[in-house]
């Protein structure tokens, strides 16, 4: 239970439906759909194509999708992989002859066919009980009559306005700036391509005037996209990746999503005695922090589009964690994980709905960087990701840019599971954070007994790039104190990631939804 005297956020507690996202509207739409006689997966497809209207900067009809359904009743989760592949004309040796080191992020070598609309299309025709058209119907309301910008999105906005190129900035910018908290931002263009969907299902993106719209925007800005290209785009369904910590099933979406890097992390973590630190003090913030470097650094090193990955075994092994944790210097900070753990290596929105019958969707939508790109259609106005950015030039690595492969993704759902019941879906956005994002909030439940909003209230920290990012929620001598120990430290200008998750109470017959207090969103029910 939280201290009432304290600034904080309620758990929702509700019987039929819950869902949390980071956009009111979007959890209001879930709702509806439920109480309409729709299920989880209507209600989170709803929700999540409306997010492109409320946060068009974090997502659009432009990325990726990836989901895990479990349907209630069962120990089984389906893992959707819907993100798309890189155009077949792109090529890594031809950006090297260029002189290019890496795939640049806000060009068009970095814009991957879009997967999520043929991901959603797939998911509503396996899965919903509505139809497309009347889960779409929100979506389309709301891109024609408009939705107010919220504070955290006006502020996320007016970061990446610089970045916006070309017919972006017609689409996404008010008079060439950013919107004010409060300004309605209408994408009447988007609203079309909504019907067109609705009516044709996958067909009217990925054929005719829509897909004609992107290929010819793509094309005129030095792609190599074609029609064959975004017609070939399908989704895929796989099998989830586990691993356990404290007895508690963490269920992650495999490559080429990075859910793995979670559970190396979670896996290293268990060699310490997490529970016996301070929750929020110096030394759990170094250990995490130097876990973090390891594991990312085996992600860099191997993930990729799993037709062309071999190590998955190895990143997932209880031997290779040990090894790894074996590395870790509890009193200094490492400065090159990648030198110290080559021995030991030898040999990427997000919205969560559970409906009364208890199937549980764990969906995570997005365009990668903020308004992906920078760039978008001419006359449709949809956003195109920078999923492409993933890849690396390093020839004969795995996760090397070529034509007709995956990116490797930070986007990662999840679920917890427990005495073989789905327990909580959840997720955490933010890019590479997410992974460090699931292993802490499974730490601050299992180590630290706190509920799951508790969990994502508390304040994080974050290593990445040779930099240590602690949020204000830690003290000043923590920060010093990690800063002693060799880290470079710093404030971040905006808040961690942002967290939602549901918990199934199965023998209360309660659910209970938390949301993250850093985004403008928020947990319903009925």
């Amino acid at each position: 239970m939280r201290d009432f005297h304290l600034p904080g956020r309620s758990a929702v507690f509700a019987e039929n439906g819950i869902c949390a996202t980071s956009h009111p509207l979007a959890a209001r739409t879930a709702i509806q759909v439920l109480e309409s006689g729709g299920n989880a997966v209507d209600a989170a497809i709803a929700g999540a194509v409306l997010l492109g209207f409320c946060e068009p900067q974090m997502t659009g009809l432009g990325g990726d999708m990836f989901a895990l359904i479990n349907k209630g009743g069962s120990d089984e989760i389906i893992a959707l992989n819907g993100s798309g592949r890189a155009p077949a004309g792109l090529s890594a040796a031809e950006m090297r002859d260029r002189g290019l080191t890496v795939v640049p992020p806000s060009g068009v070598e970095a814009v991957s066919v879009p997967g999520a609309v043929d991901a959603f299309c797939r998911l509503s025709a396996d899965h919903g009980k509505l139809g497309l058209d009347r889960v779409l119907a929100p979506a389309i309301h709301y891109a024609e009559s408009g939705v107010p910008v919220a504070p955290r999105t006006a502020f996320d906005w007016n970061l990446a306005a610089p970045s916006l190129q070309g017919s972006a900035r017609t689409h996404f910018l008010f008079n060439g700036t950013a919107p004010q908290p409060g300004q309605v931002f209408r994408a009447a263009g988007q609203a079309e391509v909504l019907r067109k969907i609705a009516d044709q299902g996958r067909a009217g993106f990925y054929e005719g005037e829509v897909a004609d719209d992107m290929i010819a925007s793509l094309n005129a800005l030095g792609g190599s996209h074609t029609a064959e290209d975004f017609a070939n785009t399908a989704c895929t369904y796989t099998d989830p990746v586990v691993g356990t910590y404290g007895g508690v099933d963490l269920v992650e979406h495999p490559p080429n999503g990075q859910g793995a890097t979670a559970i190396l992390m979670a896996n290293i973590l268990k060699h310490f005695d997490i529970s016996g630190m301070e929750p929020f003090g110096t030394e759990r913030a170094h250990i995490e922090a130097e876990a973090a470097k390891l594991a990312y650094d085996a992600r860099n090193r191997f993930l990729a589009d799993p037709d062309h990955m071999t190590r998955l075994d190895h990143m997932l092994s209880p031997d290779t964690a040990a090894r790894l944790a074996a590395l870790i210097d509890p009193k200094r900070a490492m400065p090159d994980a990648h030198k110290l753990s080559e021995m030991t290596h030898k040999d990427t929105i997000y919205i969560t709905v559970v409906d009364s019958n208890r199937m549980s969707v764990s969906l995570i939508y997005s365009i990668y960087a903020s308004f992906g790109a920078g760039l978008a259609s001419d006359k449709f106005g949809i956003c195109f990701q920078n999923r492409g950015a993933g890849f690396t030039l390093e020839e004969g690595h795995p996760n090397e840019a070529n034509g007709g492969k995956r990116p490797m993704h930070t986007i990662i759902p999840a679920m917890l599971r427990e005495n073989g019941q789905v327990t909580m879906p959840f997720g955490v956005m933010g890019g590479a954070y997410q992974p460090n994002g699931h292993a802490r909030i499974v730490s601050n439940m299992v180590d630290f007994g706190l509920h799951p909003q508790a969990a994502i209230d508390a304040p994080r920290s974050f290593s990445d790039e040779g930099n240590m990012k602690v949020e204000r929620g830690y003290s000043d001598a923590v920060r010093q104190e990690l800063t002693d120990l060799g880290h470079k430290v710093s404030i971040p200008e905006v808040p961690i990631g942002g967290a939602q998750a549901i918990r199934i109470d199965h023998a209360g017959g309660v659910l209970q939804g938390a949301s993250d207090p850093r985004k403008d969103g928020c947990a319903l029910g009925y």
